[in-house]
C-alpha cells in the first residue's frame, strides 16, 4: 500500500487554487485576485488570494496554506488523545465566497490534509473537508443541482459517501443558539478514510481531488442563473442580516478557524471568511408567508433534497 505522500497533494492544491481562482475571475468579469504569499515562523506559510468589489463577487478569498509544527493544538487534540506528543503537518485549500447580488448564494470549500509523526511510531494521516451553501433566497432546483452534484462526486468512489458525509455537514453547520443550520449544507468529512488501513491513502487522496474538482461544477451555474436578478433595498438588507449568522458560526464553532488561530496562522488569511458588510438587529423575524420567511420555513433544516 502507498505511503502518505504530502508533496503530491501539495501540488493538487496549489492546482485546484489555481484553477478556482481563474474560474472565479471569468466569472466575475472586473476584478483580479490579489495575492499575498506569507511565512510562519514556526514552520511553513501559504499563499493567499483575495477578489474584492467585483462586478459579481463582493468578496472571494481562495487561500493555501502549508504549514507545521512540533506539537498539534487543542482544537485538533482534543478528541484524539493518540495525537499529543506529535510533530505535524498541515495543508490545504479554503475559499468563502460573498457575492454582490442577494439571490446568489454565499459558499464555501475546504480540502485537507493533516500527517502526524513521532520518532519509532507509524505516522497518523487523515483528509477532510467538504463544501455548503449558504443561500438567503433561495430556488429548489439550485439546491437540488448543488446536491446532486455533490452526490456525483462521491459516487465516483462509494455510493454510501453523499447520505453520510451529508448528514456530518447538516450536524457540523448547525447553530444552535439559532436551532438553524447555516444554510442548505453539502458534505463534510473529517478523519477519512476511516479505515486508513484498509482503504489507504490513495483512496482519500482520490476523494479530496473529486469533492475539489466538483466545486466549481456545483456553484458556477448557480451564480450564472442568478446574478442578473433585480433586486432592492429590502433584499440586501436582509442578505447583510443573515450574513450575520455566517460570522456567528465562524468565531464562535468553526473548528478550521480555531485550529488556524491556536497554530499561530496568519490572521488575515484565517478571517477572510468574514463577509465585507453586515447587519444585527435585535429580535428580528421575518413577516410571515414573504420570501425572507420561506428561507426559515423551507430550507434551514435538514432534508433529503434529492428525492
Amino acid at each position: 500500500m502507498k505511503q502518505p505522500d504530502p508533496k503530491v497533494v501539495k501540488d493538487f492544491l496549489l492546482q485546484l487554487q489555481d484553477n478556482i481562482c481563474q474560474s472565479l475571475e471569468q466569472e466575475d468579469g472586473g476584478q483580479s485576485f490579489m495575492e499575498e504569499e506569507w511565512t510562519r515562523e514556526e514552520g511553513g506559510g501559504g499563499r493567499s488570494r483575495v477578489l474584492s468589489e467585483g462586478k459579481v463577487f463582493e468578496q472571494a478569498g481562495v487561500n493555501f496554506s502549508h504549514v507545521m509544527g512540533q506539537s498539534l493544538p487543542r482544537s485538533a487534540t482534543a478528541k484524539r488523545q493518540e495525537l499529543e506528543g506529535r510533530s505535524f503537518i498541515a495543508m490545504g485549500v479554503s475559499l468563502v465566497i460573498h457575492p454582490h447580488n442577494p439571490y446568489v448564494p454565499t459558499t464555501h470549500l475546504n480540502v485537507r490534509f493533516f500527517i502526524a509523526e513521532k520518532d519509532g511510531v507509524d505516522p497518523i494521516w487523515w483528509f477532510g473537508g467538504g463544501f455548503d451553501l449558504t443561500p438567503y433566497y433561495p430556488f429548489k432546483e439550485d439546491v437540488v443541482h448543488w446536491h446532486q452534484t455533490a452526490k456525483d462526486a462521491c459516487d465516483k468512489l462509494d455510493s454510501h459517501y453523499y447520505e453520510k458525509y451529508k448528514k456530518c455537514c447538516d450536524d457540523y453547520f448547525y447553530l444552535p443558539h439559532r436551532n438553524e443550520t447555516r444554510g442548505v449544507g453539502g458534505l463534510f468529512f473529517d478523519d477519512f478514510p476511516e479505515q486508513r488501513t484498509e482503504l489507504g491513502f490513495e483512496h482519500g487522496f482520490d476523494f479530496i481531488k473529486a469533492i475539489g474538482n466538483n466545486f466549481i461544477p456545483a456553484y458556477l451555474p448557480i451564480v450564472q442563473k442568478r446574478k442578473d436578478t433585480t433586486f432592492g433595498e429590502r433584499e440586501r438588507d436582509f442578505q447583510l442580516y443573515r450574513r450575520g449568522r455566517y460570522v456567528e458560526f465562524n468565531l464562535v464553532y468553526d473548528r478550521g478557524t480555531l485550529f488556524g488561530l491556536q497554530t499561530g496562522g496568519r490572521t488575515e488569511s484565517i478571517l477572510m471568511s468574514l463577509p465585507p458588510l453586515v447587519k444585527w438587529r435585535y429580535n428580528w423575524k421575518p413577516e410571515k408567508g414573504s420570501d425572507e420567511a420561506k428561507l426559515y420555513d423551507d430550507y434551514l433544516k435538514p432534508q433529503n433534497w434529492l428525492e
